[in-house]
């Protein structure tokens, strides 16, 4: 096998070379005789010098375009679309509209889902719970969230966001990658691809499920590297045993065994790639390699054992049962400490189509002490200073009720018009509640921002430019914005 591959690589060698040479030689001969000595002044004039880069790891870019306020992100997707009149954008004026039919000039500004086209009427509905302000900030905080209502004052909450996609699947797709159609490359695949890692035994991606969560369907395409080469792709950390499937030593087989194994197949795998120059060759031996790291790494870095009783305490009790959302906010922390550059938790369960009240308290109990604890725990260990921290679904639900509204029951849909997220952490402004919705919380009615504009605005965080950071696929030039976003500078400390 081996010589046939040398063999197969000497005639493409000397092909290549016999092309290279001639095609090169007789080009540069004609070439020099039409531009002569005018050739260097051209490009002086004409071609655009590359902007420097701040040196940094061994990415695509090897660097950053300018200094970066993160180094790390956390994102908290609340995944299903949290309703945002039971959270954050508190609606005095709904009690008076409480039951009411939703003017027609208000729900013809945005689109409906299926689900509600036999609906007949669409009474407006107030939230069933009770707002207050809190910190310094003012903001106002649903009575969902006793353990959030204290940490307004870290958080920058965005109420503006809006989206182009009313159901979760391209919703989802949309947040996470920057197009509704599955197979372009998420958020964090980027940031891998581009910024490469900061540490070298631990994926730049990892990917955390809560478990019983919901039964929101959720594809692994949200965290897949698209069309990017593979070893880009986010690294799902399950509870239990084995964290990462199949990282282990079979039985019988020891460390210096499976190195021996994979040195011969980086050996096998090296000639394959001198000779066809596939690129996912390379992809195969990076993770073969991290792999082999991550047997070591792995174990050390989710073992929650020895954290001291007052951190579980500040999580709260689910951060001891592995797979909640709870402990996977204690398994962020930790990762965040061995700057894993992107660290995403996927929470299901928001979808409340009907039951809302008792859906979503639930939800939010199972969620809040823990996402509050992180915050706080980062911060009390200097790391909330370069750790970008978001929490957020993919769009809103709608203002009036879906099914019949009674006097403790009522459900609310898919709404992309309007809905709230919020950031904490390396360089956006605390104790900040940015953008605003009409009275109803149907439409953006001041500094609406985009789901390009979100994306744009954590790459700059991190010290990306988010128009330069391309992958030419298909002879078209991608990147995580498209062709839109503009950074949201007002939000920005």
């Amino acid at each position: 096998m081996m010589n046939e591959l040398k063999k197969a690589k000497e005639f493409e060698e000397s092909r290549r070379g016999f092309l290279k040479k001639t095609s090169l030689g007789f080009g540069a001969l004609a070439l020099s005789s039409l531009l002569g000595p005018i050739t260097t002044l051209a490009n002086d004039l004409i071609l655009p010098k590359k902007p420097s880069l701040i040196p940094g790891p061994e990415g695509f870019l090897k660097g950053t375009h300018f200094p970066a306020r993160a180094k790390r992100v956390i994102y908290l997707f609340q995944s299903g679309g949290p309703s945002q009149l039971e959270t954050f954008d508190y609606k005095p004026e709904m009690k008076k509209w409480h039951g009411q039919e939703i003017p027609d000039s208000v729900r013809g500004t945005q689109r409906n889902s299926g689900m509600v086209t036999s609906q007949s009427t669409f009474p407006l509905v107030q939230s069933i719970y009770d707002f207050k302000q809190y910190g310094q900030s003012g903001a106002w905080v649903s009575e969902l969230f006793p353990y959030t209502s204290k940490i307004v004052d870290d958080l920058c909450i965005i109420k503006s966001m809006y989206t182009e996609a009313i159901n979760h699947e391209p919703a989802v797709m949309f947040v996470q990658t920057g197009s509704q159609l599955s197979g372009r490359p998420s958020i964090g695949s980027w940031l891998s691809y581009g910024l490469g890692s900061d540490n070298k035994d631990l994926p730049n991606f990892v990917v955390m499920l809560s478990k019983g969560g919901g039964a929101q369907p959720l594809s692994s395409a949200a965290w897949g590297n698209g069309f990017l080469p593979s070893h880009h792709q986010g690294v799902q950390f399950r509870s239990g045993k084995d964290p990462v499937l199949y990282l282990n030593n079979p039985h019988g087989v020891h460390d210096h065994d499976r190195r021996r194994a994979l040195d011969y197949i980086a050996e096998l795998n090296n000639e394959q790639y001198d000779v066809w120059k596939d690129p996912e060759i390379k992809s195969k031996i990076n993770q073969y390699e991290m792999a082999y790291r991550m047997q070591n790494s792995v174990p050390e870095a989710v073992d929650t054992s020895n954290e001291p009783d007052y951190i579980y305490d500040l999580y709260g009790e689910d951060a001891k049962t592995p797979g909640t959302f709870a402990a996977n906010c204690l398994q962020a922390r930790r990762l965040a400490e061995k700057d894993v550059k992107f660290i995403q938790l996927y929470h299901m369960g928001w979808d409340q189509h009907g039951g809302l009240p008792r859906g979503i308290k639930r939800q939010a109990l199972g969620t809040d002490q823990a996402t509050a604890g992180l915050i706080t725990d980062l911060k009390q260990r200097g790391l909330l200073e370069d750790t970008l921290v978001i929490w957020g679904g993919e769009f809103g639900r709608t203002s009036f009720s879906q099914g019949r509204l009674t006097a403790d029951n009522y459900g609310r849909d898919h709404h992309p018009g309007c809905f709230t997220m919020w950031m904490a952490g390396a360089g956006v402004k605390a104790g900040m509640v940015y953008g605003e919705t009409d009275e109803f919380s149907y439409n953006v009615i001041q500094n609406g921002v985009h789901v390009h504009d979100f994306q744009a605005t954590l790459m700059h965080l991190l010290g990306i430019d988010h128009e330069r950071l391309t992958f030419k696929h298909q002879g078209r030039r991608f990147r995580l914005t498209d062709v839109h976003g503009h950074v949201v500078k007002d939000i920005l400390a």
